[in-house]
């Protein structure tokens, strides 16, 4: 009996008693479970060693890729073999590879260069803004004390007039819906308009809107030829309402024209236009822009007198009509410097202020330029005569930029 007991003590089985004699069978020795727990504290140990041979290839792959270069967008890195410091660590890291790691959805980094580049870049552009609204607000440094030049809102103000000036601009190519009149007769009625504007001392602005106030409506409207004058004559009417402070009366209109209207037919023409332009008076001619660009220019008494005498004559002349306002206003400026430096001439700050580079300019700028030579020369000598008075500087008998044609050619 004790032979068998011994022999089944052997296959790990114990067959023993309670203290109430109930006998015990299938529980394990004391030494196998023993056995057990050490097998598995030395397995959790491996595990350990392992993690911590992992987290050693990390670290030693993060240091080298710090120190070496990165590859440009989209190259694919290459792997690094570690060097074995023991044959321990060898082993692991060939186990976990930090490379296998990475998710295929990774976007690789880009070059500290491009970096580096792109945030210069975005500094250039910062202090470029910076530097272009520090030039804009030096314009109106002078007149910061002046409360009619209301500076703060200057900005403000050309802002609306460059978004309104497509409502003052009339199709180059109008007089196509005009059966009666054409260009050479615009022309001869415009040159009239610029002596009597004149003769009665009338704002700079009233001559431009009177011009506008023609093309607005002879776009919209089909005239004879016997009404055109008095299509002229009621636009100053109007044009003087809205600028003048002392407003001629229509007796003197009518008086100028040599009474071939009577003052019935000047306010029924002057209903019927101002009911075609639905009452819109309120748009920016070339000749607020001009005054504008000329400021940002720091211009003098004789550029301004040459700039206004060029934006007059290209008044009469129907196919300055495809250029907006204020490209008439930007290149009546240019060519003026031109004209009297004798070279080209468009500062940073007349670009900046005007939005019209020198390239922009040119062709208009060379109209204006054969405009100035023909002047005093043909049968409408109207502006040539009122800018060759000392009144306004003798500014019809400057030299034109003869130099921006020959460049063309």
């Amino acid at each position: 009996m004790r032979m068998e007991e011994r022999v089944e003590n052997e296959r790990g089985l114990m067959r023993s008693e309670s203290s109430q004699g109930f006998p015990m069978e299938g529980v394990k020795f004391s030494t196998e479970i023993g056995g057990i727990l050490n097998r598995r504290a030395l397995r959790d140990i491996n595990n350990v060693r392992r993690f911590a041979a992992s987290l050693a290839c990390k670290s030693q792959d993060c240091a080298k890729r710090s120190n070496a270069r990165l590859k440009p967008i989209g190259s694919e890195r290459q792997r690094r073999s570690q060097p074995a410091q023991t044959s321990i660590t060898a082993d692991l890291c060939d186990v976990i590879d930090v490379d296998d790691l990475v998710s295929p959805d990774d976007i690789p980094l880009p070059m500290v260069e491009e970096i580096e580049d792109t945030l210069n870049c975005e500094l250039k552009e910062v202090e470029m803004e910076d530097l272009e609204a520090r030039i804009l607000k030096e314009i109106d440094a002078c007149d910061s004390k002046n409360p009619l030049a209301v500076v703060r809102y200057v900005d403000e103000i050309y802002y609306f007039y460059r978004k309104s000036e497509d409502l003052s601009c009339v199709p180059p190519n109008y007089m196509f819906n005009q059966f009666d009149i054409n260009e050479r007769m615009r022309a001869i009625l415009i040159d009239w308009l610029i002596e009597v504007h004149y003769k009665f001392e009338l704002m700079d602005e009233t001559l431009f809107l009177t011009v506008n106030i023609i093309d607005r409506f002879l776009a919209r409207q089909s005239v004879v030829r016997k009404k055109l004058q008095l299509v002229g004559v009621t636009a100053m009417l109007l044009a003087c309402k809205y600028e003048e402070v002392m407003v001629p009366v229509v007796e003197d209109l009518i008086l100028i024209s040599d009474r071939a209207y009577t003052r019935e037919e000047v306010l029924q023409m002057e209903r019927l236009m101002v009911n075609t332009l639905r009452f819109n008076m309120s748009v920016p001619t070339p000749y607020v822009f001009m005054r504008r660009f000329l400021k940002a220019a720091q211009s003098d008494r004789k550029l301004e007198l040459l700039s206004s005498y060029i934006i007059e004559l290209c008044l009469i002349e129907y196919e300055m009509l495809k250029f907006r306002p204020s490209m008439l206003a930007a290149a009546a400026v240019y060519t003026a410097q031109c004209s009297l430096k004798g070279f080209k001439h468009w500062s940073r700050t007349s670009e900046l202020c005007s939005r019209y580079s020198e390239c922009q300019l040119l062709e208009c700028s060379r109209m204006m330029v054969d405009y100035h030579q023909k002047a005093g020369k043909g049968k409408l000598t109207g502006v040539h005569r009122k800018y060759s008075t000392f009144k306004f500087g003798c500014a019809a008998k400057s030299e034109p930029a003869q130099f921006l044609l020959d460049m063309r050619a």
